[in-house]
């Protein structure tokens, strides 16, 4: 599923990945641990194309996405990547249905496709009844199902979440780690994770340890 291969990333002097390789099969849950600063995030963000290596590769579905143009990387994002952030970035003024559904109609969806999707993930998250709410309706663990829903509706090859419970009570969490279960169970879906959170990372197949940009550990 995703392959990156040496990859290496500076901010002026400060070098932040020094060299990482990571291979992630179809259907595993993989998180990664560190302490602040190890290079969990940058990597995630280059692994999402959100941000550029300075050398090394990253294929997904054996696609080099250093090799796609702007609007060729663009489509590729929106198609084959999910994300999902500590903070759940809904836009305040939407409901939650057309929040989900922002995805599908930026790939060219149709509105009755794209409603019908999202009615189908909002009711397989336990959110039927919240499709018309705004986020300030919603509860917090509400607001990052949400979210969770939106990474879906594209049916994306890979989902990305970084700290995806950190802004959650401890019960809101729990829920969330085990959605994330249950959605490999039910879609075979592939998650890399980063988080702090010892719980989550125990409930992956596999725990990536960083420290000073390099892999530590893989366990």
């Amino acid at each position: 599923m995703l392959k990156a291969t040496s990859i290496h990333k500076s901010y002026g002097k400060l070098q932040i990945l020094k060299g990482v390789d990571l291979t992630v099969n179809h259907g595993e849950i993989v998180t990664i641990v560190g302490a602040s600063g190890a290079g969990k995030s940058s990597l995630l963000n280059i692994i999402g194309t959100l941000d550029n290596a300075d050398s090394g590769t990253v294929s997904i579905k054996d696609q080099d996405v250093s090799k796609l143009s702007k609007s060729q990387l663009s489509n590729f994002r929106n198609k084959e990547i999910g994300f999902i952030f500590q903070f759940h970035h809904l836009l305040v003024e939407f409901t939650a249905l057309e929040n989900v559904c922002i995805p599908a109609f930026i790939g060219g969806q149709s509105r009755v496709e794209a409603e019908k999707r999202a009615k189908q993930l909002l009711g397989m998250l336990g959110l039927s009844g919240r499709a018309d709410h705004k986020p300030n309706q919603l509860s917090g663990g509400e607001q990052q199902r949400v979210a969770v829903a939106r990474a879906l509706i594209n049916n994306p090859a890979l989902i990305l979440a970084d700290e995806p419970s950190g802004n959650l009570d401890s019960t809101n969490a729990r829920e969330l780690h085990q959605l994330f279960i249950d959605l490999r169970r039910e879609f075979n879906q592939t998650f890399i994770i980063v988080t702090h959170n010892e719980e989550l990372s125990d409930l992956s197949d596999r725990k990536i340890l960083m420290k000073d940009g390099t892999i530590v550990d893989n366990l």
